[in-house]
């Protein structure tokens, strides 16, 4: 990528990236060493900002959540130059007060998921970044006064129970979930937002919430056409707040205070001389910025 400002990708849906304004836009595949990301990147132009959304699930919602590329993911975000990533994502409630249509600003995660690669890094190369504050606070600020100024319902922080899927909670998992002061549940944003932190890009997540999970006694189980229907009616705010966050994000493109741009500075355990080249080879999107110093 090119320009004075570094991209701005988004993962999402397709009611995302159909941003009216969006200019020069352009789909292309990008070749990651980790295999094919979700689908093609859409690149854009949005109010001078360049842009670069992701399919989660790809065109057509066609990979489930377990057998998402989540590396190649992030690897080719990072490797189009975004340095920055906003995650919409449909999650259940697990709050009364949380009804469907609400949006959760989400500050941790519970992840629950076991068949998933978590980690760019293994051997030949150990890293362990931290992972005690998961999501960038400076994007989260952003985030939160472009949903006032939009007049869309945001709740500040929350915990986002990430489980495997694809089925749905059971009501025993759906209680459990809530006796630990789950927020919401949701079967997408990790190991994704692990992804984003060894790639060093600030990350944030908006969760929409579409139903109820299954535990609520006055509530349908949650069925796919009743998300489809929220998940529809979610879309226009969607739009709205990714269009009015850009701005805010491209003032303020310096370092992040918050640290997310310099997470692997102390992480990289493994001595130069026991590390493996071949998958050194593979971190030069991720992690060039260290290993190029070392």
């Amino acid at each position: 990528m090119t320009g004075k400002t570094a991209a701005i990708g988004v993962i999402g849906g397709s009611g995302v990236y159909d941003l009216d304004g969006l200019t020069n836009t352009r789909w292309q595949a990008v070749e990651t060493p980790f295999g094919k990301p979700s689908d093609e990147l859409l690149f854009g132009d949005l109010d001078g900002q360049q842009m670069v959304f992701l399919p989660r699930h790809g065109r057509g919602h066609r990979i489930p959540p377990s057998e998402l590329n989540f590396r190649a993911n992030i690897d080719a975000l990072k490797r189009v130059g975004c340095h920055t990533v906003l995650s919409v994502s449909a999650v259940g409630s697990l709050k009364e007060e949380l009804s469907p249509g609400t949006f959760v600003l989400v500050d941790q995660f519970i992840d629950r998921t076991f068949a998933r690669t978590k980690s760019f890094f293994g051997t030949g190369m150990v890293g362990h970044v931290s992972m005690a504050h998961p999501v960038c606070g400076r994007c989260g600020e952003h985030l939160l006064r472009a949903a006032a100024n939009e007049g869309i319902t945001m709740v500040r922080g929350g915990t986002y129970l990430v489980m495997e899927g694809p089925q749905f909670s059971t009501l025993a998992e759906s209680e459990l979930y809530r006796s630990w002061g789950c927020d919401v549940i949701g079967m997408t944003n990790m190991p994704e937002a692990k992804l984003a932190r060894e790639a060093e890009m600030c990350y944030a997540t908006v969760a929409m919430i579409t139903d109820y999970d299954c535990w609520h006694p006055h509530h349908d189980d949650v069925t796919v056409d009743a998300i489809i229907g929220v998940l529809m009616a979610n879309a226009d705010k969607a739009r709205a707040l990714i269009k009015a966050v850009i701005p805010m994000l491209k003032s303020d493109q310096g370092p992040c205070a918050r640290g997310c741009n310099n997470a692997l500075d102390t992480a990289l355990i493994t001595a130069p001389e026991a590390r493996d080249h071949e998958l050194l080879s593979k971190l030069d999107a991720v992690a060039g910025r260290v290993l190029s110093a070392n």
